[in-house]
Formats: C-alpha cells, sequence, structure tokens
C-alpha cells in the first residue's frame, strides 16, 4: 500500500472495479463464471471451493490468484466471503482494506483496516497500513498515533521511521523528513524507498549527494530507471544540460516507455532551438502514449516554431480533444485565430 509513491493501476483494472463493484454483497462468486477456467490454477482452487464451500482459506487464496492477475472485483468478493465464513482472521480484513485502497477507496479501506486491528491489536503491519492511509487524507495526528504504536511494539521497524519521513515531508517539514528516512536507513540499509527519498530531498536542495542515492537506489533495482531520470532532473536543475541529456537518454535507453525523459528531453532541446529534434521527442510519446493530450500540444508547438501551422492546428485539436480541461491547446488554438 502506498500514497503518494503509490504506482498506477492499469485502467481496464480499474474500470473493472468500479462497474462492478455493486453487483453484490458477500454472496460467494460463481465457480461457473468462464474466467475461473482459464487459468488452471484457479481452476484448480473453483473446484475446490465447490467441494468445500465453508472452507474460507480458499476463498482467500483464490481472491490473491485474481488480484494478481487484476479480476479486482472478483478478488474482493472472495475476501469478503472468506472474512464471513472465518471471522477470526484479521488478515481476511486487511486484505479487503488493501484492495479498496489501491482501487482509491480510502474511506472503505479504513474500516477495513481497522476490523483487522480490532481482531490483532499488536499487528504493527496493520498500525502502518492505516497510518498510510490517515496520510492520505493528511489526518497527520492520527497517521504519527498509528506508526507510534507500531514503533512500540518493534523500535527497530524501518518502516515506521520511512512512514514518520513520509508524513512530515507532506507537511514540508524538510529537516524532519531527512531524519525519518536516514533512521529508515539506519534500520535497514537495503530500504530503497527511504534511499530515493533521501535523494529526491537532497536533489530539491540541490546538493549533490543526491547523485550517490540515486546511484545506490538504481543498483538495488535496475529495473526501475526512476533514479537515472531522477539524476537527468538533478542536472537539469544545475544547468548541467550535457550531463542531463546523458542521463535521459540512459533512461530511455533501459525504459523506452518512460515517457517523463521524452519529455524532459524534448523541453531541453527546444530551449537550444533543436526544434525538429524536440519534435521527434514529443513525436515517440504521441505513439507510446496515444491519448497524452500534453504530447500532442507540445509537438503541436513545435510545428508553430517550424512554421507549420496546419500540423499544429492538428496536433492542438487533438490534445483539446482528449482533455478539455487542458488550457494551453485551446488557448493555442486562439492564437492561431481557430474557433
Amino acid at each position: 500500500m502506498k500514497c503518494a509513491w503509490i504506482k498506477y493501476f492499469p485502467i481496464l483494472g480499474i474500470l473493472l472495479f468500479f462497474s462492478c463493484k455493486n453487483n453484490g454483497g458477500n454472496n460467494p462468486v460463481s465457480g461457473t463464471d468462464p474466467v475461473f477456467s482459464s487459468d488452471p490454477r484457479l481452476k484448480k482452487i473453483t473446484d475446490q471451493i465447490n467441494t468445500s464451500p465453508k472452507d474460507a482459506a480458499l476463498y482467500f487464496e483464490r481472491g490473491k490468484m485474481l488480484h494478481k492477475i487484476r479480476l479486482d472485483t472478483l478478488a474482493l468478493k472472495d475476501f469478503k466471503t472468506a472474512a464471513t465464513l472465518d471471522t477470526s482472521q484479521a488478515q481476511y480484513y486487511s486484505a479487503i482494506g488493501d484492495l479498496l485502497f489501491e482501487n482509491k477507496d480510502v474511506t472503505g479501506s479504513i474500516e477495513w483496516i481497522k476490523k483487522a486491528i480490532a481482531k490483532n491489536p499488536e499487528d504493527p503491519k496493520a498500525h502502518l497500513k492505516i497510518a498510510k492511509l490517515f496520510l492520505c487524507l493528511k489526518d497527520y495526528p492520527h497517521s504519527f498515533g498509528e506508526i507510534n504504536i507500531a514503533l512500540r511494539h518493534n523500535p527497530h521497524n524501518a518502516e515506521g521511521y520511512f512512514l514518520k519521513g513520509m508524513v512530515y515531508k507532506d507537511m514540508k517539514d524538510t529537516a524532519q523528513a531527512l531524519s525519518g528516512f536516514e533512521t529508515s536507513r539506519q534500520e535497514d540499509p537495503d530500504y530503497r524507498d527511504a534511499i530515493i527519498q533521501l535523494g529526491l530531498l537532497y536533489s530539491a536542495k540541490n546538493n549533490p549527494i543526491a547523485l550517490k542515492y540515486f546511484d545506490d537506489a538504481y543498483n538495488k533495482d535496475s529495473t526501475d530507471v526512476m533514479p537515472i531520470f531522477a539524476k537527468g532532473v538533478f542536472y537539469e536543475n544545475n544547468k548541467e544540460d550535457a550531463k542531463a541529456k546523458e542521463e535521459y537518454k540512459k533512461c530511455i535507453l533501459k525504459n523506452n516507455h518512460y515517457i517523463d525523459a521524452f519529455f524532459n528531453m524534448g523541453y531541453m532541446l527546444m530551449q537550444e532551438d533543436s526544434i525538429e529534434k524536440s519534435y521527434r521527442q514529443y513525436d515517440l510519446v504521441t505513439k507510446i502514449s496515444p491519448l497524452n493530450a500534453a504530447a500532442y500540444f507540445n509537438r503541436g508547438l513545435c510545428s508553430e516554431m517550424l512554421n507549420k501551422p496546419k500540423e499544429a492546428i492538428a496536433d492542438y485539436r487533438q490534445a483539446h480533444g482528449l482533455d478539455t480541461a487542458y488550457d494551453r491547446p485551446r488557448d493555442a488554438l486562439k492564437r492561431l485565430g481557430v474557433k
């Protein structure tokens, strides 16, 4: 569970969850649904459920399988069935809370995590989960309260100190945030989220020690190129353009779908009057992410600067059509005399 640092889930999964969430309460999911025949493991556990329909653990295990393949509506039903059949298991309530949180239902999530805590008041994981929820609601006193309960249970809990850092960061108390992240790292030198946050905070202060943290984070998990991108931002903010572009190139080579790197590279090239090269960056984004309104706007801006008004107008219209609340395409169309 994460808040400001949460990763986005596939749009299809979210739409499925919200379009189906009211299709019933805690009724067990029918084993006749075709989805349960689509995977041998799902079919096996569904056959077991059909044989033992009162076994809560089976529903819980199938719910976890369904969640892994982003069938969250069905997963939620299975978790709720498990919690109904066996009211003694805090993990069932916690799983429901986690799933609701991931699907942006913070209020509903708090209700279920509280039920999990009521079943097992000494569970530090549950207290830290609800602390994250309170952080999302900007209820800092309650967030601190839950974190402190977890830390009293285990004063070496790295996640607890990390969350304290996140609360202080949200409160704009940089000094206390740094302290929290440093303590988290002292308790667990491999706590990558804390390392990244340290890099981001020092980067905001233009302190080159940020680069060390970003390198450390990337070395711990080279599948995530965010630290490479963050190094590029640091160099760009400090007017070291050649180094910045080098980092953005590395980022794109490692992950050619990391859109932010294309945007930043395009912006830098535009500032250098390399408009055609800038155009190519935004053109690539429109192919990678065809619903990205900002990519069409920036490509249109490049076309306008290249004295290609027809192409610019087409892109501005596309950007405005994709996001009618996005002011810049509408203003650009007005500037070009287009209604």
